[in-house]
């Protein structure tokens, strides 16, 4: 059976320095507490085979997960029943491709474990305008005359000015 040598924690990609070096704090701090230090093993272990399975099926593997493997039974996760039926289609081919890498998987089962999704913050959105915009905008707002009708108008454009005057 394929087993890792040593395991470190890697950074996912496009993360930071700063969160490579913060994994590695973790990593010793595992290692130097007995009883999590026995887990580490394993985590390699389910860790490797994460990786041999994404890299014969990468498609599936970016939404689905290695669970458990025990006795020649591999677990995997699906984030819904959609996936898991595509990842059921596959699994022949996956078996046969952990089987040449060394991975004695005598059985294959997928779990449906519904995941909450987290939404992407959105980038907010920042308008640079140019100086001759600004320029124009504030003769506009002097040029209106002081009436009930205008009032908001030129409030409106005395908020724009000063948030464009900020930056």
């Amino acid at each position: 059976m394929k087993r890792p040598s040593s395991f470190l924690f890697k950074s996912p990609v496009g993360r930071s320095s700063g969160s490579a070096q913060a994994t590695r704090g973790v990593a010793d701090f595992l290692r130097n507490h007995d009883k999590m230090a026995a887990l580490l093993p394993a985590a390699a272990r389910l860790a490797a085979l994460q990786k041999d399975c994404a890299a014969t099926l990468p498609a599936l593997f970016d939404l689905c997960s290695v669970m458990q493997f025990d006795a020649g039974q591999l677990t995997l996760s699906a984030p819904n029943a959609a996936m898991a039926a595509k990842a059921k289609q596959q699994l022949p081919k996956l078996q046969e491709s952990l089987l040449q890498r060394g991975w004695q998987v005598n059985a294959i089962k997928i779990k449906v474990q519904v995941r909450k999704l987290t939404e992407k913050p959105r980038p907010e959105k920042r308008l640079a305008l140019p100086p001759q915009a600004i320029s124009a905008l504030a003769e506009l707002r002097n040029s209106l005359e002081d009436s009930a009708q205008n009032k908001q108008l030129k409030s409106a454009l005395e908020a724009l000015l000063q948030r464009h005057r900020r930056r």
